[in-house]
């Protein structure tokens, strides 16, 4: 009886968990928005005229607006004189960077090369590690690293978060007809969560 009842607490918790840290994450970042972008919002629009939320959109319009300015060559080269001051700084280079190459990684303009799933085959043991290709174009990287027939390769870790990445040979990766966001879930949960099963004609391209 109390096994049962043990069992479906933990269910429950498990099922709710990820809806409560979602909805959490959104709360936090539009009461953040609204309070930043609404107090500074206090000093330009009369109180009669003010409206909750305002906050919320002016923020929407601030990324909107900024988002339309990145795609001028002129923006983009002032942007990149006033980001090298951050990274000149000491203890700021470090935790911008780790910041930059992290939304970097989940950018829409890397859209094509995240979303490629696959399996790399380890030696002759038969062994196959799911990954994400990150880089098929290796020309920019450190010398010593751009190998021909190579990819970078991520391979996420289970159940925590992190990873490794690795130079992998072409002719050692499958591409996988899944997601990235179903391969995430099924490296993350150890494989646990399973993948839904896609239409035969949807498999993705080698890279």
């Amino acid at each position: 009886m109390m096994a049962t009842i043990g069992k479906n607490i933990l269910t429950g918790l498990f099922t709710m968990l990820p809806v409560v840290l979602t909805l959490y994450l959104l709360y936090w970042l539009v009461v953040s928005t609204e309070k930043l972008l609404g107090g500074v919002l206090h000093y330009i629009v009369p109180d009669v005229l003010y409206v909750p939320g305002m906050g919320v959109g002016a923020g929407l319009v601030v990324a909107f607006s900024v988002g339309l300015l990145m795609h001028s060559l002129t923006v983009q080269r002032l942007f990149a004189r006033g980001e090298s001051i951050f990274y000149r700084l000491p203890l700021v280079k470090s935790v911008y960077m780790g910041i930059r190459d992290l939304l970097d990684y989940f950018s829409p303009k890397r859209k094509k090369d995240f979303e490629q799933v696959v399996a790399v085959t380890i030696g002759e043991t038969g062994l196959q590690l799911i990954g994400l290709v990150t880089r098929t174009d290796l020309d920019d990287v450190p010398g010593g690293l751009n190998v021909p027939d190579m990819v970078l390769v991520y391979f996420p870790m289970s159940y925590m978060i992190g990873g490794y990445a690795a130079l992998t040979p072409r002719s050692a990766i499958r591409p996988l007809n899944m997601k990235m966001e179903e391969a995430m879930r099924f490296i993350l949960t150890a494989g646990v969560t399973g993948s839904p099963v896609q239409s035969p004609g949807n498999e993705t391209s080698r890279p």
